[in-house]
């Protein structure tokens, strides 16, 4: 069995890389984009190409080529920031690369079933009886990152139900863990910690809005979703990932301080602010749960524990 990854080598890519060489014995096509690829972590079942999912030539010769069995497609600019400074580059980006996917499996006459990854963040803010939030909650994107994961969403189920495509919609909502980048929020909180604890930064922790609670599921636990998704979910069918737990960004700064080896100060920087903050969401992972019997496992503590340690080696390197 072939798998195509799209953006196999950024942050959930990489964890599900892992997660598959670990438990299936299917054979990986990731696809990498902008820089030309790493070594592939088990060159006798993966391949790793460089691929701009925007240019549909190239994307319907590599699926010619390897004509995979399943898709997860993971590749998009996922940083809201960025989607505010340039809301053109992420809908094009996002929108543009999944449909040249589409149109090469139709192409092709291929039909593999292939996930579609969209975000909690395309339900915008919900009030107090509509939480958590389940997969019939309206759809009311607030920023251009969550109008380009709507965009996906609904394409992936219009070419399910014009072109029977075994299509799956997944809508995760904020996944945290080791190896994501310090644009986003836990690991540019622990990343401060950690140049604290060594002296690289003076004892402020600088931050953002601290009221926002979000949704927080391991990253480790989101890509078991996508395989038990790909096995067991149902071709049309949308699912939610979610721990159904709201946590503060402010129990994020709490728990980061309680671990610090140093006492920290906490300094309120508006240029982390973003235009619209949605007050409160989580959501409801019952549907994933009854189709799949997925299960978050790992305790939060422990991912906080586990990306923070990740940080203090990074920066005892760094420092060396």
């Amino acid at each position: 069995m072939c798998i195509l990854i799209t953006g196999a080598t950024g942050f959930v890519g990489a964890h599900l890389r892992d997660y598959l060489l670990r438990h299936t014995d299917w054979t990986i096509i990731g696809t990498v984009y902008p820089d030309a690829p790493p070594p592939p972590r088990d060159a006798r079942r993966e391949q790793l190409l460089s691929l701009d999912l925007r240019d549909r030539e190239a994307t319907f010769r590599v699926l010619e080529t390897y004509r995979p069995e399943y898709i997860i497609h993971l590749a998009a600019q996922s940083h809201v920031p960025t989607a505010y400074k340039d809301p053109w580059d992420t809908l094009d980006n996002n929108i543009r690369g999944q449909l040249n996917l589409l149109e090469a499996c139709l192409a092709l006459a291929l039909k593999p079933r292939t996930l579609v990854i969209g975000s909690g963040e395309e339900y915008g803010r919900a009030g107090a009886s509509d939480l958590p939030i389940t997969e019939n909650h309206p759809l009311c994107p607030e920023n251009p990152y969550s109008v380009s994961k709507v965009a996906q969403d609904v394409m992936g189920y219009q070419y399910f139900i014009s072109f029977g495509l075994p299509v799956i919609r997944m809508r995760p909502f904020n996944h945290v863990g080791p190896g994501q980048s310090p644009r986003f929020v836990l690991p540019a909180f622990a990343s401060q910690v950690a140049e604290i604890e060594t002296g690289q930064q003076e004892p402020v922790m600088r931050v953002g809005n601290l009221e926002p609670a979000r949704d927080f599921t391991d990253v480790r636990d989101v890509v078991r979703a996508y395989h038990l998704a790909l096995l067991h979910g149902a071709s049309g069918e949308v699912y939610n990932i979610a721990s159904g737990v709201p946590r503060t960004i402010q129990s994020l700064v709490d728990q980061l301080r309680a671990l610090a080896t140093v006492d920290i100060r906490i300094e309120i920087d508006p240029e982390r602010y973003r235009p619209a903050d949605v007050p409160i969401i989580y959501g409801s992972a019952i549907k994933l749960q009854q189709d799949t019997g997925w299960q978050p496992e790992i305790p939060f503590e422990q991912t906080v524990q586990d990306v923070l340690e990740e940080w203090r080696a990074k920066t005892k390197v760094q420092n060396q």
